[in-house]
């Protein structure tokens, strides 16, 4: 017997189980085995011609049998086979900054750096003379944004358009309860200066795009990727490797963190690692998943690490190796990463030689504008819409997508409860010509049960434009938001 662990995302199609003992002579005949006993995860894992899909990979062990074959790999009893799917040594930069002489002052206050023989006076130096850009200043770059200020890191560049939000301030500690509505890229420069008067941070008020990364990219040794979503991530890594710059890769979810360094002297990409995005709705966002709020101080504290190390030149970078933090067991492991010879942007051949479309690389739509702005199109519904019909007491069937536990915080009244994973379940269950609407937090979730009802032949199905939340804002006050 092999024991399969499974991976928070996939854990909805095996009733929660986080690891499952199957029987089988190869990796092959595990993993079919464990699709046989759990139906819908086989999708999750496998293409309709039987390969397993890329935005998943497979370690027999603690190692990467991605590009062997499945069928040919032996597995024997006490093996452990881990599903990674995308949620996320010791020499310097390829181009090490010049030496910045170190006033009397700095001198005082890296003193304890510069008793470190691996650091000194000259690694406090690099440190200074050396550029780094921060993508995101929320959950990881906070910490990120932190220490680094503190570390001395002469230039850092900080990329946000976002505004500080009070669901933000349990886990983003760069921002206080007096910043909510300002702009984050303000909050966290003000406090990385008080930190550090020394540090000169260049703000990027912009959302990254295939069209600026580039430009902004360019004028930085090393990029350490902050960010919560799959476009901008897989933006980042192909942006990195057209410039040669290293990519300090972060990644957490609810109690689970990733981190790793892409793109960096004959390492892996981004993209040997998941060479395409998990499909929308699999990985929640933070958002819609939750998160530790201390979660995200670990893995931003091992990515400020890493990009200390870097830039110094000592110690063994996370290169080719992927550390994965369990919160809740208190464990860290390490897999090995292999660089793919086929890989479309860092491969012997690559495809990707542009920045292309991410948002439609990744099946994502863009972030739809504020719900006070939001145009109710073709199969949606507004929330005073929805009200109007739950006063009148018109005859239609009112379904909630969400989590138990987000049904907890709040509901719509009359409001029935099927959280999306089990929706395809139910879905028989529902009469045809029956007036459907559904709702979730924000909008996706109750979308992509709308499509899988229209898939099915259903003609009177709405989505509730900005869900529950849009509810709190324009219907009921006192409903909280999450």
């Amino acid at each position: 017997m092999a024991k399969v662990l499974i991976p928070t995302p996939l854990r909805q199609f095996t009733g929660k189980q986080d690891a499952v003992s199957v029987s089988g002579a190869t990796v092959g005949e595990v993993l079919n085995s464990l699709t046989a006993q759990y139906p819908d995860l086989r999708k999750q894992i496998f293409t309709d011609e039987g390969k397993v899909r890329s935005f998943v990979n497979v370690y027999l062990n603690d190692e990467d049998i991605r590009y062997l074959s499945k069928d040919a790999t032996e597995t024997k009893d006490g093996d452990t086979l881990s599903l990674v799917p995308s949620i996320a040594g010791g020499s310097t930069v390829a181009a090490p900054p010049e030496k910045s002489a170190l006033s009397k002052e700095e001198i005082l206050r890296y003193s304890r750096h510069l008793i470190i023989p691996e650091v000194g006076i000259e690694g406090q130096q690099k440190l200074k003379a050396a550029k780094v850009l921060l993508v995101g200043t929320g959950g990881l770059g906070a910490p990120l944004g932190l220490y680094l200020a503190a570390a001395g890191i002469g230039k850092i560049g900080l990329v946000d358009f976002d505004t500080v939000d009070f669901t933000n301030l349990q886990r983003q500690v760069i921002h206080f309860t007096s910043d909510v509505g300002r702009r984050k890229i303000e909050s966290a420069s003000e406090k990385m200066k008080a930190i550090n008067p020394f540090v000169e941070i260049v703000p990027h008020e912009v959302a990254l795009s295939s069209e600026n990364a580039l430009d902004i990219l360019k004028d930085y040794d090393i990029i350490v990727d902050g960010t919560d979503n799959f476009p901008t991530r897989y933006l980042v890594n192909d942006a990195c490797v057209l410039l040669g710059k290293p990519n300090v890769y972060g990644s957490i979810f609810r109690f689970e963190g990733q981190a790793t360094v892409f793109a960096y002297e004959g390492g892996p990409c981004y993209r040997c690692l998941y060479p395409e995005p998990p499909p929308p709705g699999l990985v929640p966002s933070c958002a819609e998943g939750g998160v530790l709020g201390i979660l995200p101080g670990t893995i931003g504290l091992i990515q400020a690490t890493e990009t200390v190390k870097l830039i110094l030149g000592i110690g063994q970078p996370l290169v080719g190796r992927l550390l994965l933090y369990d919160a809740l067991g208190m464990k860290f492991r390490e897999l090995k990463l292999r660089k793919n010879p086929e890989c479309p942007v860092c491969g012997t051949h690559p495809t990707v030689t542009r920045l292309i479309d991410y948002h439609q690389f990744c099946g994502v739509p863009q972030a739809a504008p504020a719900v006070q702005e939001t145009k109710v199109n073709e199969g949606e519904i507004d929330v005073v819409e929805l009200k109007q019909k739950l006063d009148r007491g018109d005859n239609f069937v009112l379904i909630d997508v969400r989590e138990p536990h987000e049904y907890k915080i709040c509901s719509i009244p009359g409001s029935k409860l099927i959280p999306l994973g089990e929706f395809p379940q139910h879905v028989g269950e529902f009469d045809k010509d029956a007036d459907i609407v559904i709702h979730c937090r924000s909008g996706m979730r109750s979308a992509k049960a709308c499509a899988v009802l229209r898939q099915h032949g259903f003609q009177h199905v709405r989505n509730v434009v900005g869900g529950i939340l849009a509810w709190s804002d324009k219907v009921d006050p006192s409903v909280p938001k999450y």
